[in-house]
């Protein structure tokens, strides 16, 4: 198993009811695509969360994210909406 911390930016903040989490993930989550199932189940809040995953932006360490990024002991995980400015 491995700590990471889990950080919900805006709406996601809000449906998970926390602005940040300290986890220990099980061994076979070793991905970003693997994390994002595995925290919908979580709690009804998380599934109302991570339900539109089309909808949402990640970032491992501050840097983009996609589904196949690995994940390793240590790491800030950072969920939030899509950006737009003008």
């Amino acid at each position: 198993m491995r700590q990471v911390k889990l950080l919900y930016f805006a709406w996601l903040r809000e449906r998970v009811g926390v602005s940040e989490e300290d986890l220990m993930l099980p061994a076979e989550i070793g991905s970003i695509g693997a994390l994002v199932p595995w925290l919908r189940a979580r709690s009804p809040g998380h599934a109302a969360a991570f339900v539109a995953t089309a909808s949402l932006r990640c970032a491992v360490n501050q840097d983009f994210a996609t589904p196949e990024t690995p994940i390793a002991a240590g790491d800030e995980i950072a969920f939030f909406p899509p950006v737009t400015g003008g």
